[in-house]
């Protein structure tokens, strides 16, 4: 298991902290990640090990069947993804007190990228097909 991590909000009112898989950094072109966050959604994966300190602040938005998007109802700040039924929790990069050692390996629903941006680093790059492939439960649609 990895080293356990704080984090938290832009105001400080939702703290956690989790255990990144690694520092592997994804990020996520969907169209609802883009709507939610203003741009690709940069994640990290910390499986099951999400812990929020207080869970009052906690915003919870059911964007599908299978997930959830989760931010802090005072300031706004989206803080991860939830797929409810594998209790996995992809984590916003940006939200982490400590953001080193970070490195941009992969990146999920490329075919919704949009034209007007790019990433320089080499990555893994998944269709939205690949990722319902790998992550969906079955007969679920994108969430």
């Amino acid at each position: 298991m990895s080293q356990t991590m704080t984090g938290g909000c832009l105001c400080g009112a939702v703290r956690f902290t989790a255990a990144p898989a690694n520092h592997e950094v994804g990020a996520c072109h969907c169209s609802m990640c883009r709507k939610w966050t203003a741009g690709p959604f940069l994640v990290l994966d910390c499986a099951d090990t999400m812990k929020i300190e207080d869970t009052s602040n906690l915003g919870v938005y059911r964007s599908s069947e299978w997930a959830e998007r989760c931010f802090c109802k005072k300031c706004g700040t989206p803080l991860f993804y939830r797929l409810i039924e594998k209790n996995m929790h992809f984590v916003s990069a940006e939200a982490f007190d400590d953001r080193a050692d970070y490195a941009l390996t992969t990146q999920v629903f490329i075919d919704e990228k949009p034209a007007y941006y790019d990433f320089a680093n080499k990555t893994h790059n998944m269709t939205g097909a690949d990722v319902f492939a790998a992550f969906a439960p079955p007969q679920a649609g994108q969430g």
